[in-house]
């Protein structure tokens, strides 16, 4: 497959339930209404030429190059703005077009510097392509009068150029950057001979709103806006479809190489998850997959505080094998266990949970989804019957109202978010639920009508008060609830929800949400027509969490907005492959496919499969693991692909608790903060070198396909099955199809799933078997639930234990920001820090004032578990009383401060709520200092262990 040899058909695909035939030189088309002449002829094969038109953006009409004949008009209209009708005679070659377009083509190439054979776009570059296309040999006018070829180019931005002596004022980015991307960062200034495309009033575009999608320079059909690593490396020479390993979100991407060398990823427009549409991670941040901090040679050490040294993977996996065998020979079976990482496939984590149960011989498996959305899981599981998003992204699209609950899509989900913002554009209306001041509450072209800031940890009384307000004006879905949910679990709730007590006026007190906006927003969810709910981690991340996930199912199955498009509970996935992950058993009370361990029948097929018995006793979750290393019961710990140091709640006790292991092996790509508690580390790999699958947020299984061998010589999944085979547990796999294979085999919801499917379809929506289409279920619940009846469930507002005080007056929250990610091992080894370089603390003006702080001071952050310092930034995005960070950089400590208090029901931390004091500080924490003394010394040993190889290399070279 070559770069660019996707069909480009002019202008989008039209859906419409007439069908109307034309001729199109000499030839019938027939195509749905509303489709353009230009998209007709193209998809009957016969080309036409362009320059402002493409298909992913509405028709513009200004190049004048498609220009046609149609019989029995006068003039030349374009093709790419004129509808098909039934009856056309259209014309696209005649002697008069081509002279038309000749003479526009030479209009634009005489004011375009005509350096083709230098310029990084060449053989990629649409107006080469049509000058040749029109038979443009010379041009008449000359260019020593007043032109743009002394333009001077726009280097700001780190991963694209913007060279305005080559814009031919086509519009197709300006017109990305609002109809795709919904960012308005782009403008035509000056008029006439004077326009040019500038991000906003001549800014350079790191000065500008530009938020680096890169929509813009797909769009861009000249050598205009230009990937800077195409200008370094040259043009790719093939590409590779894959999925990204960021986001929940889940965008197809093709890796464009020379060789094993990725020159640049372009947003796959066929990707069903984003359309052709990125973000500045996925599209531009890819580089940390080089980066010079990778290890890529197994390491061993007895000691944490030896140094490491360098051994093979033979010698390296033999002896994490022996050290495990040797803890479980001495302190039994459940001393060891393991946590299968969101940011691997779906194959590897079902190889690291077969290799606990069935090497270990024990279910001590966790996940980091037991740190972000395990309250979705336990919640919509009890509710619905399944653990997972009842809609497709696409789904938004046919929405009347949109609930936004604890999340803020355009930093952590912003190709979702495009696609929400662009419905919102065209009338639907938005519910904002959070603490803080998001972009979606208020910004350039959207504006939510409700913005509920309630105070953090009073999330179920809200929702309880929306609640309240559905039953009591009489606003129920009665019908849907008679057809499709249990009459008592539902008679019980309405009694419940209808207290006074639980009105708007009555937790006004407790959520500090105004009654008038909870009835006016409880009025617009129930009655506004198709009305989903969209939620992130600031809604699970509470000692609540489980129950605001059940009073979020009970809006929707009480107002009927379950079971079809635009309707629906959609849980924001943190993670690339956190979905996949749980689908694949990594819970310590679940096989995959979500089904318990002490069902006898379940463990039995699994036995039979495996070859060995099943323990029927739930493992160890992340945390109890945690207290029991600290007991002494608990001894050896695998770690794939997780940073649980700088991701867990409170930090000391993470690290205190892992200092006490006799066997600690992590695998990733980087010496993460996990691995400086390691005895021994095996070299990750990438996405880019591996195969196998991805399971976004709306269930949607995407092919992972390698581009590049492992750095370290193994992918992930290698790593796996070769630690399995030394604890004596043969896994005899030669590819990651056939671990695929394995699943569907052992997974009801899985059994239609295969690598030929995908590779057929794209992607596949579980559930995905005999009794869904092929393509598996885009909407969830469409006839009944997955567990027959819908169940409401009471949600009793408790307040959490963690409260302000005088010592602690303040409540601190975090989340994430768009540049970076998660823990930011990826994106902090990236250009992205231009944009991002330190976790800060934003703080309302009137708590600043109080304690004399001003922007950039370093203010001291306390909590009843830890201390850190960041600086402050003054931002009326919060509300006084609450102050927020970000958790992006170790050094910062974010989650030293954060408790060990926890979810209910999956002990998902309260990252959400601690209550903190804040002053001003001169010096860095005491916690950071021990941090810079670690980190040094860990340094140091990895210069020695460099130092030592380098002289050993010399030795051998002499001899």
């Amino acid at each position: 497959m070559l770069p660019h040899d996707d069909v480009d058909y002019g202008t989008p695909k039209r859906a419409s339930d007439q069908q109307v035939t034309l001729e199109i030189d000499g030839q019938a088309v027939t195509v749905p209404a509303g489709t353009s002449l230009m998209r007709a002829a193209i998809e009957a094969g016969v080309s036409v030429p362009k320059l402002c038109a493409t298909d992913s953006l509405e028709p513009f009409g200004s190049c004048r190059l498609c220009l046609v004949e149609i019989e029995g008009r006068r003039g030349f209209p374009a093709s790419c703005t004129t509808p098909a009708e039934a009856g056309m005679k259209v014309r696209t070659q005649s002697d008069k077009l081509q002279k038309l377009r000749h003479d526009v083509m030479e209009l634009y190439i005489s004011d375009h510097p005509l350096d083709c054979l230098t310029c990084a776009a060449n053989g990629d570059c649409e107006l080469q392509d049509m000058a040749g296309t029109v038979g443009l040999r010379n041009v008449r006018y000359g260019m020593e009068g007043k032109n743009h070829l002394g333009a001077a180019k726009d280097e700001s931005n780190p991963y694209f150029t913007y060279d305005a002596s080559k814009c031919i004022v086509c519009n197709r980015c300006v017109r990305a950057c609002e109809e795709t991307q919904g960012t308005f960062a782009l403008t035509i200034s000056g008029r006439g001979f004077d326009s040019r495309v500038s991000p906003g009033q001549d800014q350079a575009f790191m000065d500008s709103e530009c938020v680096s999608c890169g929509a813009c320079v797909q769009a861009c059909p000249t050598g205009t806006l230009q990937d800077k690593s195409v200008v370094a490396l040259g043009m790719p020479t093939k590409s590779v479809v894959t999925t990204c390993a960021y986001c929940g979100v889940g965008c197809g991407f093709k890796t464009e190489v020379k060789g094993e060398q990725v020159v640049r990823m372009t947003p796959w427009k066929d990707g069903q998850a984003n359309d052709g549409h990125s973000c500045v991670k996925g599209r531009f941040a890819w580089g940390y997959a080089t980066h010079k901090d990778r290890i890529t040679k197994p390491m061993v050490r007895e000691r944490i505080t030896d140094p490491w040294r360098e051994v093979s993977w033979d010698e390296a996996i033999a002896h994490a094998a022996s050290e495990f065998k040797r803890i479980q020979a001495r302190h039994g079976h459940d001393a060891v266990g393991g946590i299968t990482s969101s940011r691997c496939t779906n194959e590897e984590a079902y190889l690291v949970q077969k290799l606990i149960r069935a090497a270990f011989g024990n279910n001590n498996v966790d996940t980091c989804a037991r740190v972000c959305h395990s309250p979705t899981g336990y919640g919509l599981g009890q509710t619905f019957g399944t653990s997972a998003g009842t809609q497709t992204f696409k789904s938004v699209e046919q929405s009347d109202v949109i609930m936004v609950i604890g999340a803020n899509p355009t930093d952590a989900h912003p190709v979702f978010a495009s696609r929400m913002k662009k419905r919102l554009r065209e009338g639907a209306k938005l519910i904002v639920v959070d603490p803080r001041r998001t972009d979606l509450v208020a910004s350039p072209h959207v504006a939510a009508d409700f913005h509920l800031q309630l105070r953090p940890g009073t999330n179920v009384a809200l929702v309880t008060a929306l609640a309240h307000v559905i039953v009591t004006e009489g606003l129920l879905d009665e019908l849907f609830i008679a057809e499709r949910c249990e009459d008592r679990s539902f008679r019980q709730w309405r009694e419940f929800v209808a207290r006074a007590d639980n009105s708007p006026e009555a937790t006004e007190a407790v959520t500090g949400v105004p009654a008038r906006e909870v009835r006016g927003a409880a009025r617009l969810y129930a009655t506004g027509g198709n009305a989903a709910i969209y939620y992130g981690l600031g809604v699970t991340e509470h000692a609540q969490g489980s129950t605001m996930v059940m009073g979020i199912a009970n809006l929707a199955m009480a107002t009927g907005n379950v079971g079809r498009e635009g309707v629906g509970v959609n849980p924001l996935r943190g993670q690339n492959n956190v979905q996949g992950s749980c689908d694949m058993g990594s819970f310590p009370h679940e096989l995959p496919g979500y089904r318990h361990v002490s069902d006898s029948t379940v463990r039995a097929e699994f036995e039979a499969a495996w070859g060995v018995a099943l323990s029927a006793e739930p493992g160890l979750r992340i945390p109890n693991m945690f207290d029991a290393a600290l007991e002494g019961s608990f001894k050896g710990l695998y770690v794939q692909g997780e940073d649980i140091v700088q991701s867990d709640p409170n930090t000391q006790h993470v690290t205190e608790a892992l200092s006490r292991l006799e066997c600690l092996v992590v695998q990733d790509i980087f010496l993460n903060e996990t691995a400086k508690y390691a005895h021994v580390f095996l070299p990750g790999s990438s996405f880019l070198e591996k195969d196998g699958t991805f399971t976004n947020a709306e269930r949607r299984i995407s092919r992972v396909r390698k581009v590049m061998k492992p750095l370290g010589g193994l992918a992930d999944w290698e790593v796996t099955v070769k630690l399995a085979e030394a604890l004596g547990y043969p896994m005899p796999y030669a590819h990651p199809s056939q671990v695929m294979d394995e699943i569907a085999r052992l997974t009801p919801s899985f059994r239609g799933v295969s690598y030929a499917k995908l590779d057929k379809l794209g992607s596949v929506q579980w559930p995905c078997n005999e009794d869904t289409a092929e393509a598996g279920t885009p909407t969830m619940h469409v006839d009944g639930f997955v567990r027959g009846k819908g169940r409401f469930v009471i949600t009793q507002y408790v307040a959490t234990a963690e409260k302000v005080t005088r010592r602690f007056p303040l409540v601190l929250t975090t989340g994430r920001i768009l540049s970076q990610y998660n823990v930011g091992a990826q994106t902090r080894r990236t250009d992205n820090n231009r944009w991002h370089d330190e976790d800060r603390l934003e703080i309302h003006p009137h708590d600043a004032e109080e304690r004399g702080l001003r922007e950039g001071d370093w203010v001291g952050i306390t909590s009843r578990a830890g201390e850190t310092v960041l600086r402050a930034v003054l931002s009326e995005r919060m509300q006084p009383g609450v102050v927020y960070t970000t958790f992006h950089f170790p050094e910062s400590g974010a989650n030293v401060i954060t408790t060990d208090s926890s979810d209910w029901a999956t002990n998902c931390p309260e990252y959400k709520v601690t209550a903190v004091q804040v002053s001003k500080v001169a010096q860095p924490s005491e916690w950071q200092r021990g941090y810079e003394a670690f980190n040094r010394q860990q340094l140091d040993a990895l210069e020695r262990r460099g130092e030592a190889a380098a002289a050993e290399a010399a030795l051998v070279m002499e001899k």
